[in-house]
């Protein structure tokens, strides 16, 4: 996991082709916040394929339209924010949460339910439209102090009774291996790719292997995971 800072996605790695700029829904009840976000990511050169004011609204316009992000805020009326996260299900587009609260209960929540990210609203313009692109790439986003706390709840869970716990780990490769593990550190892709010196493709190609190995849908479901089989600890 990484906090808001981190290249932009428009920022190729060597030897890789540039990529294009994300497609965006923005889900916000206050009008005037919620077109602010939305202009900013355009004039970032994102594609902002609807909006919506309500859980709803959020839900069947992400739906229709797929973006490769959803920036979403928690209090939104008809549906909670994780409930919105829950309704998308294995949908491919990623869920930053852009919230005022910065609550420990508001977290986890929007995180088990499928949440990829997660900023207060007092992150700077620069700070958003930066997570946006890093949640986009797949990167775990959490305002500074956040990610430690996502961690922790997962290492404690990890320690009660799961439903399978003799679930077998499919083979992965070595290199999927050494990357796992580095992701339950919560490292950010881009610090395991400095880490094992390869590229940030070549981090994503991997972990995009072994979530289909795994038969996991997001990141955070993989953390969660590798943390569960003792994957963060130096021994593991």
């Amino acid at each position: 996991m990484s906090t808001s800072d981190g290249a932009s996605a428009t920022d190729p790695q060597p030897g890789e082709p540039a990529t294009r700029e994300p497609s965006v829904v923005v889900a916000d009840d206050h009008p005037l916040w919620r077109d602010a976000v939305a202009r900013d990511l355009a004039e970032a050169g994102m594609a902002v394929l609807a909006t919506a004011d309500d859980g709803p609204s959020a839900v069947n316009r992400t739906k229709a339209t797929r973006p490769d992000v959803l920036v979403l805020d928690l209090n939104l009326p008809g549906m909670r924010g994780h409930e919105v996260c829950a309704a998308l299900g294995s949908l491919q587009t990623r869920v930053l949460v852009l919230s005022a609260s910065g609550e420990q209960q508001d977290v986890l929540e929007a995180v088990k339910a499928g949440a990829t990210g997660y900023l207060v609203k007092s992150a700077s313009r620069e700070e958003i439209v930066e997570a946006v692109r890093a949640t986009a790439r797949g990167d775990a986003v959490f305002t500074p102090g956040l990610a430690g706390l996502v961690l922790g709840e997962f290492r404690k869970l990890s320690t009660q009774p799961q439903t399978d716990p003799s679930r077998p780990i499919p083979e992965l490769t070595e290199r999927e291996t050494e990357v796992l593990k580095l992701v339950a550190t919560g490292m950010s892709y881009k610090e395991i790719a400095a880490d094992l010196f390869i590229s940030h493709r070549t981090v994503q190609n991997h972990v995009q292997n072994t979530l289909g190995k795994l038969q996991l849908h997001n990141r955070i479901e993989l953390v969660r995971f590798a943390i569960a089989k003792g994957l963060d600890t130096p021994e593991a």
